[in-house]
């Protein structure tokens, strides 16, 4: 058996450079030469994990099938990789910590000083050898999260470092930095990149791969200046210019050869060239379309779209797939108002109603579904969205005027969306909602069983309240129907309205399921929908 081999991402300079894209794609290549990949991710802040962290802050909270609440990066390595993720593919310096501590309140350190050097970095490489250990995998990429210099960083470095000596050819380390345009001297700057180089080499790591993040593509005198005073082979200093869209990120970095330069940095054989026709047919689809799908998002987070990354990516991996450009519009749910919803909603193809947590921006919802189901527009509600949908449908359909879920008004005469009966007595907030895949059962006469051409689903949760059970006679009478439940508890997944073109709910979040590969059934069928519209 081939000894796994180990790839670690750092970056340099400025954060949101886009580690996360140059290590999927780096897996994505080594992928598509027939290797298994995985791609982890170590965040250096003390959170346990993203789950209690605000959107605005760290944008989306990426959910894997096994209930880990996680860093939006992974939501990028599934969808480029087109494999699951775990609890395994993203830790943080919360939970090193927090595994260190426990160890030592166990009395594992047989009473020895507990320090950062050797039990916290020991503890940072147990975790990023795990999933080499598991013997299912040719490459552990590992992205380091923030930037060198930084503080929080160094023990990961640290980490590296030793990782460095202990695997020797096993392992190899790519360095992201960036280099500036200054638009008064009309000419780039390598000093950053320099900087960085040294920095992460004072730390005793020598980086064998540099990608320069740039906006425009550098000339090769430029890239051997890099490679002359960073100790860097010539032809390993790749560029990561900016391009339309981050999927021609792979396409990008193979033109340079950097799977070869892996490959053979690692005494590895290099055939051939990477060959992926159907990501490929994807990016020609997505240059070529000239009619567009437009779509609102609703929601209260729209001034960062990280916020609904996934839901982003989804809609534009399945309006690529019907060969429409799309046009993606953010509405903020707290601006919408009886006087202004048709002016903000008239024009749109379909709108999709999004997750979220709190009071904040639901009433802006509410108004935006009953302008949405009273006009006939193809329509998705994503967790919150679904429960925006029943409350929504209680007070104008129903008659029941004072509906709401018990997030919003405990005291509600009409709990149509109530806090799911394991999660009454929880105090912690970390980890504590219903998180992860699990079965769905579809009724055969419903748009969802038409979308995913089965009648058994499995899709991935986050939330703490649910459909109320007692209100679905009521519901189902006045048009409303339950076409989606969990075979084990009964809870409602799927509410569709079947009268109408396409206006359908769900639980779940079908948007962590979708790749470009294979986009989620239930986006393509609602794109599809909306391009009839």
């Amino acid at each position: 058996m081939v000894e796994t081999k180990y790839i670690f991402v750092t970056g340099g300079v400025v954060s949101s450079l886009g580690k996360g894209i140059v290590a999927a794609s780096l897996g994505k290549l080594l992928q598509a030469r027939g290797y298994r990949v995985t791609i982890q991710k170590f965040d250096p802040y003390i959170n346990i994990d993203p789950g209690t962290l605000n959107p605005y802050e760290h944008g989306e909270c990426y959910v894997t099938e096994d209930g880990h609440e996680a860093d939006l990066d992974l939501g990028h390595y599934e969808c480029f990789l087109n494999i699951p993720t775990s609890k395994a593919n993203n830790i943080t310096t919360g939970r090193i910590y927090q595994n260190v501590i426990n160890k030592e309140r166990k009395g594992e350190f047989l009473g020895k000083t507990v320090q950062v050097v050797p039990h916290i970095t020991d503890e940072i490489k147990r975790n990023i050898m795990i999933l080499g250990k598991t013997g299912r995998f040719d490459f552990v990429i590992t992205e380091i999260g923030g930037t060198v210099g930084d503080i929080e960083s160094l023990p990961y470095i640290e980490s590296v470092r030793q990782l460095r000596w202990e695997l020797g050819k096993n392992c190899l380390c790519v360095h992201l930095t960036y280099v500036p345009y200054i638009a008064a001297a009309k000419e780039v700057k390598t000093k950053p990149t320099q900087h960085s180089v040294k920095s992460l080499q004072e730390q005793g790591v020598q980086p064998n791969i540099l990608v320069l993040r740039t906006e425009q593509e550098l000339s090769k005198s430029i890239c051997r200046k890099v490679a002359l005073f960073c100790n860097v082979d010539e032809d390993a200093v790749m560029q990561s210019y900016d391009v339309p869209s981050i999927y021609e990120v792979p396409i990008v970095l193979a033109e340079q050869g950097m799977d070869k330069i892996v490959l053979q940095k690692m005494g590895m054989p290099v055939d051939g060239n990477v060959d992926m026709p159907q990501w490929k047919n994807f990016l020609e689809n997505m240059k070529t379309a000239d009619k567009a799908v437009t779509i609102g998002v609703v929601g209260k987070y729209v001034e960062l779209p990280d916020a609904y990354k996934s839901i982003n990516e989804s809609l534009l991996q399945a309006a690529t797939y019907h060969k429409r450009r799309l046009d993606l519009r953010f509405i903020h749910s707290e601006k919408i108002t009886e006087g202004n919803v048709v002016e903000m909603l008239s024009d749109l193809d379909g709108i999709l109603i999004a997750p979220g947590f709190g009071q904040r921006g639901v009433e802006g919802k509410l108004i935006a579904l009953k302008y949405a189901r009273e006009n006939n527009k193809p329509t998705l509600g994503v967790c919150l969205g679904m429960q925006c949908m029943v409350v929504e449908f209680a007070r104008n359909v129903l008659g029941l005027e004072d509906a709401n879920s018990t997030e919003m008004n405990e005291s509600t005469p009409y709990k149509v969306i109530d806090i799911m009966e394991e999660q009454k007595n929880l105090t912690f907030m970390g980890g504590s909602m219903r998180l992860g895949a699990y079965d769905c059962k579809l009724d055969k006469n419903s748009r969802a069983y038409e979308a995913y051409k089965c009648d058994l689903v499995r899709e991935r949760h986050r939330h703490r309240y649910e459909f109320n059970n007692e209100y679905k006679d009521l519901f189902e009478k006045k048009g409303m129907k339950c076409v989606g439940t969990n075979p084990d508890t009964g809870l409602v997944e799927v509410v569709e309205i079947p009268k109408l073109k396409w206006y359908v709910g769900t639980q779940f979040h079908p948007e962590y399921n979708s790749t470009v590969v294979r986009p989620n059934p239930l986006f393509m069928s609602f794109i599809e929908a909306a391009i009839k519209d």
